[in-house]
């Protein structure tokens, strides 16, 4: 990395004379835009965008029509991304303790996420999402996803985009690897979490690129930086083998045109009720909106009808007409089938909404 991005810090505790210093995260923030990557702020040590102001967190906020973003604000996190100058000085400049998120679809990034986190192997057919692994294969030592995306490059012939030395590759703190590479006007290729039960190219390989974020080279964190490897500080070409497998586990947005609701997103309505007491309908409607969203692959303002449904279920919890596992299992259900492989966005609306839900019962007489 150039040395003007050896640092970027983003842990508060570095900054309690930040007058004094140069904001090394607006130094990262401006080379991220000038290689044509929009960028936004993370929450303070974190690497997750900063929250929304109180107008944005209300139940049923409609992203598009809000006035934060035409105004400049850091609201609705890689939304807001922007290659503007002055609003990266004006974002970073006075706010030194902010960290950098670089918006991956608007950038044309497509960025392989591989992580080595200590967990359970999974059941076979979800190590290679549609690559039988026979019974007879000893999975001994097999243990993160380094080991699953070399398995994969290596039936297709092909170097693991851990070892490719000709893109940008970013050690994380946790001692996972982000390997960056740039798609030229291609596809619009989807996130994906590779941990997950939906869309995924591996077991512990997430894919970062239209509807996510990636952070920024360079970032510190309390955990550690984000440290670039090698000499190579800009991405390659997506390489065709990769582009083929992630044809191949459905990371292209479905075809343009309404698509019939899931069965299953549908029946996620049903279980919340179908239709018999009150508190059952107006669950049963809020989920609707939700699952609805499977028939548009984005744009549907999903996020929005999802909070929505979390905030009306925490309200139904706290007036004791059902009880929070059953409302979890429910939103989850109906989140999962709208928009599948997005578990962690969607846990993080569904705990957000939920718990303003639960602090605020919901009084159901006089509704229909």
């Amino acid at each position: 990395m150039a040395a003007e991005l050896r640092v970027s810090r983003s842990d508060p505790r570095q900054f309690t004379r930040a007058a004094a210093v140069v904001s090394q995260p607006l130094t990262t923030a401006t080379w991220c835009a000038r290689q044509g990557w929009p960028v936004h702020p993370l929450a303070p040590g974190r690497k997750t965008p900063v929250g929304n102001c109180d107008a944005c967190r209300v139940p049923g906020h409609d992203r598009r029509a809000c006035d934060c973003l035409r105004a400049g604000r850091w609201c609705h996190g890689f939304h807001a991304a922007t290659l503007d100058c002055d609003r990266i000085r004006q974002w970073w400049g006075a706010r030194p303790d902010l960290g950098v998120g670089v918006a991956t679809g608007p950038a044309g990034l497509v960025v392989i996420d591989i992580d080595a986190h200590g967990a359970e192997l999974p059941g076979r057919e979800r190590l290679l999402p549609g690559i039988p692994i026979a019974d007879t294969v000893d999975l001994t030592g097999l243990a993160n996803g380094f080991h699953t995306l070399g398995v994969l490059a290596a039936l297709r012939g092909a170097t693991s985009p851990a070892d490719d030395e000709t893109t940008l590759r970013v050690r994380t703190p946790s001692g996972g690897l982000h390997v960056w590479y740039r798609t030229e006007g291609g596809p619009r290729w989807q996130c994906s979490a590779g941990s997950g039960s939906g869309r995924a190219l591996a077991w512990q390989v997430d894919v970062r690129a239209h509807g996510g974020y990636i952070v920024a080279p360079g970032t510190v964190t309390p955990a550690g930086v984000y440290r670039p490897l090698g000499a190579v500080r800009g991405p390659a070409p997506l390489p065709g083998w990769l582009a083929g497998e992630l044809e191949r586990t459905g990371h292209l947005p479905a075809a343009p045109g309404p698509r019939p609701v899931p069965p299953r997103a549908r029946q996620a309505v049903i279980a919340a009720g179908g239709g018999r007491a009150v508190s059952d309908r107006v669950l049963a409607a809020v989920l609707a909106e939700v699952a609805g969203c499977a028939a548009t692959p984005e744009g549907a303002a999903f996020s929005e009808k999802l909070n929505r449904a979390a905030y009306t279920a925490g309200g139904l919890v706290a007036a004791g007409h059902l009880t929070e596992a059953e409302a979890l299992r429910a939103l989850e259900d109906a989140a999962e089938q709208a928009r599948p492989g997005q578990e962690g966005r969607c846990r993080a609306i569904i705990r957000g909404g939920l718990s303003a839900g639960l602090a605020r019962p919901l009084a159901l007489r006089g509704r229909v």
